[in-house]
């Protein structure tokens, strides 16, 4: 239960501080999920804390091509 709550916080904390800087991405694109993704696998291989986690989110974010997703 505690983890989901850690994940939920990282990924909500990633997703709103990336549509801060880019406004003009949706609020529901793809990239979302593909980071919930990326977070949760990444949190089954090492047991993070939120602010990691969402550090993780952040620079997966920034990785991801624009044109791809």
């Amino acid at each position: 239960m505690a983890d989901d709550v850690v994940l939920k916080n990282a990924t909500e904390t990633a997703w709103t501080v990336y549509r801060a800087r880019h406004p003009d991405v949706d609020a529901h694109d793809g990239r979302r999920c593909l980071m919930e993704r990326h977070l949760h696998r990444r949190w089954e291989e090492r047991q993070s804390d939120t602010e990691e986690l969402a550090t993780f989110g952040l620079a997966y974010l920034y990785r991801l091509p624009r044109d791809e997703c």
